[in-house]
């Protein structure tokens, strides 16, 4: 499925390919505090997939207690969350499903990791797989 996707402001803006219903949220407390809620839902696209068309994002390189790193992409005007990918040679993108356009045609998570993080007050669909840490 192709979709759009775009910054509030606007000055970001990209498409890619992805397959409806491989959403996954995401409860580790990086994406609590990177997104400034409870969770993060996120989209795999293949970098191949991927294209830029219009702006330059802004980016910040996330080091994870297993030393992995991920560029994490957001607009320098309005700062909305975009992607992430690695932080180099990227093969995929993990596309932020509120900067999505068709955000709801996305279905429901597919899987929750880090749900030992997960706010007690969270509950979200079942029949996905739900991993205490990252599979």
């Amino acid at each position: 499925m192709k979709v759009e996707g775009q910054c509030h402001c606007g000055a970001i803006a990209y498409e890619a390919d992805v397959e409806p219903g491989s959403m996954t949220v995401c409860h580790c407390n990086d994406c609590q505090i990177h997104s400034g809620s409870a969770f993060r839902a996120n989209i795999p696209a293949p970098a191949a997939g991927f294209r830029l068309i219009r702006g330059a994002p802004r980016t910040y390189v996330k080091t994870a207690e297993s030393g992995a790193q991920r560029l994490l992409a957001f607009c320098q005007h309005c700062g909305t969350p975009l992607y992430a990918c690695a932080a180099e040679a990227p093969t995929a993108y993990s596309l932020r499903t509120g900067a999505i356009r068709q955000r709801h045609d996305l279905g429901a998570p597919k899987r929750q990791i880090w749900a030992k993080r997960r706010m007690a007050w969270v509950e979200l669909p079942d029949g996905g797989g739900c991993f205490d840490a990252q599979p």
